[in-house]
């Protein structure tokens, strides 16, 4: 049944979503779905990720909350960076940092702080996932910028991953 069906789950979610978009529960539209319910899975399942062995889960609170608090400052100094860029531009620049996550759900989950965090885009990763190339809109001290990265977002992770 797990050869089949390997993620069940998403199979129900897709057959749902199509009915739903379709807005018909016709034969040809119940078999369609069906069948893209069934094969979606199956031909992506390869590219699913390892499953998650949380460690230590309170550590997700807390860094929720964390990011959450940055999410906001970082707006608000992007925005006066924004308002302020004509008398004073920006120091926009990419910063090399040494990552010791090697966990991919980690880097995933790593990935997505940065994509949500304002000020922050992530650039390259280098192939042994030793390095982490981020792109950062206004940065005055990049030793201060890397430690807080590391302290605030990659020690909780390896927390939860590693």
């Amino acid at each position: 049944m797990k050869r089949l069906f390997p993620a069940p789950w998403l199979s129900l979610a897709l057959w749902m979503l199509w009915l739903l978009l379709n807005l018909s529960l016709s034969a040809g539209n119940l078999l369609l779905g069906a069948a893209l319910a069934i094969l979606a899975p199956l031909m992506f399942a390869p590219l699913r990720p390892l499953p998650v062995r949380i460690r230590h889960p309170w550590v997700i609170i807390k860094l929720f909350f964390l990011v959450g608090r940055d999410v906001v400052l970082s707006n608000i100094a992007v925005a006066w960076g924004v308002l302020r860029a004509g008398k004073n531009p920006p120091r926009s620049r990419f910063v090399k940092i040494p990552l010791d996550l090697r966990d991919a759900n980690g880097l995933a989950a790593l990935s997505m702080i940065t994509t949500v965090v304002p000020g922050t885009i992530w650039s390259e990763l280098a192939l042994d996932r030793s390095v982490l190339l981020l792109h950062v809109f206004d940065l005055d001290d990049d030793a201060k910028f890397i430690e807080h990265f590391k302290t605030a977002y990659e020690r909780p992770l390896m927390e939860i991953f590693e």
